[in-house]
């Protein structure tokens, strides 16, 4: 439209979670990788309920022979919604060897499966390392759904000071990155990792690792993660998001008291 002249700017492909209005000279970036593009009928069985979602809670459910003796059990998680009905549950598969020795960088297999025990997600990691010093064998992870056909991928990047990651479509074309902080011990607060735009230019949504205390969070089945994203982000990426949050808590919260 033209008014007295001068053509008024239209902003395309806003993206929902930013706080700051697009700049007539900021570049704008392509949110289709993303963005929910797909029909009902046509979506990964058993992921049509997360088209609806923009918030995800993600409880561990702490085994009490783990929390007073310290031995690694396989992680079991309740997958909820923000009223906390539970939309999915997931358990680790591993061997004994990988949860006692190679703990935060153990391999393994996570089933996710709706409230009719019908799995819909499989998360595999593989061994890797978990070292900014050797950036060529950094963590990778496949996120599948339903099982055997892959939807997406979580890649480290290297960084010497920030935890980084790219999330990557079933192509392995990167869709969105996901910044931790600087320090992520979480000790009396929530951590938060972000998850941005390519260009790391605007926020789109989050990963927090929630405090709740000592007490809770070894003797109670309490909140860890909460996830945000955009209601219209594609289910697929949704699925990988959660396939990041369980590698975020075994890089970074597996042998901290908070993580337990």
């Amino acid at each position: 439209a033209e008014s007295k002249g001068q053509n008024n700017p239209v902003f395309k492909d806003y993206l929902p979670g930013s706080s700051d209005l697009p700049e007539e000279n900021k570049p704008v970036e392509p949110t289709s990788l993303w963005k929910q593009t797909s029909h009902t009928h046509s979506l990964p069985p058993g992921l049509e309920y997360l088209n609806q979602l923009d918030r995800i809670i993600i409880h561990q459910q702490v085994e009490l022979l783990e929390a007073i003796l310290g031995t690694e059990t396989s992680s079991k998680y309740e997958i909820k919604n923000h009223l906390g009905q539970r939309v999915y549950f997931a358990v680790e598969e591993n061997g004994c060897f990988d949860r006692n020795l190679c703990s935060p960088i153990r391999s393994f297999t996570i089933r996710i499966a709706d409230n009719t025990g019908r799995e819909v997600i499989t998360v595999n990691r593989p061994l890797r390392c978990n070292s900014c010093w050797f950036p060529c064998f950094l963590q990778e992870l496949e996120v599948q759904s339903p099982p055997g056909i892959t939807v997406g991928y979580v890649v480290q990047n290297w960084d010497p000071f920030l935890p980084k990651f790219t999330i990557q479509n079933e192509n392995k074309e990167e869709v969105l990155k996901i910044i931790g902080p600087y320090v992520t011990c979480g000790c009396f607060e929530d951590v938060d990792f972000e998850v941005k735009t390519l260009n790391e230019m605007s926020t789109i949504g989050k990963i927090s690792k929630y405090w709740s205390g000592f007490v809770n969070n070894v003797f109670t089945n309490t909140a860890n993660f909460g996830i945000q994203v955009p209601v219209d982000l594609d289910v697929r990426i949704k699925a990988v998001i959660i396939g990041a949050c369980f590698l975020i808590d075994l890089m970074f919260f597996e042998n901290s008291l908070d993580g337990l």
